[in-house]
């Protein structure tokens, strides 16, 4: 799935694993990111909670958090078990940018979900080419089951204080 593109040749390129968790869905969350640069061999982890939130707003953040603390233009395979982040992106943004941020809901539109979200990752995406590969969580896949510790960790500081 590819959410926007240009030509990668000669774009650093990286992989960025995220994960987002909830303990409640509303209730605390947290999310969690590695960034790894294959060429070099270097790896960074980022995580970060809110006190109240949702799942699929712990998922979109770690994308957003991931792709924003890329300091150069760059080639990003986005590893995700979000279905919900990774067809938004490449699938279902254009839609709704076009109906003015809205999604259609029976005969009706409807104002998208997480709103405020999706328009900050959809301005990172226009600055990297971006494309998502879906991955099943909980299922021994090494990066994201770490983003999910950093994910849940991270939630659970608003728990435990």
């Amino acid at each position: 799935m590819t959410a926007s593109s240009s030509d990668p040749k000669s774009l650093p390129v990286v992989r960025l694993f995220t994960d987002g968790a909830c303990r409640g869905n509303p209730g605390p969350g947290g999310w969690g990111c590695i960034l790894r640069h294959p060429a070099s061999g270097t790896e960074k982890e980022l995580s970060g909670g809110v006190a109240l939130t949702t799942n699929n707003q712990m998922e979109l953040q770690a994308v957003i958090s991931g792709l924003a603390a890329l300091k150069a233009r760059s080639d990003v395979d986005v590893v995700t078990d979000s279905t919900y982040v990774a067809k938004g992106c490449a699938e279902w943004m254009a839609g709704w940018k076009r109906n003015g941020w809205q999604r259609k809901e029976g005969t009706s539109f409807k104002p998208v979900k997480n709103v405020e979200l999706w328009q900050q990752l959809d301005e990172l995406l226009t600055r990297h080419n971006v494309h998502f590969t879906l991955v099943r969580g909980h299922t021994g896949h090494p990066e994201n089951e770490r983003c999910d510790e950093l994910a849940v960790a991270a939630a659970m500081t608003f728990i435990n204080g």
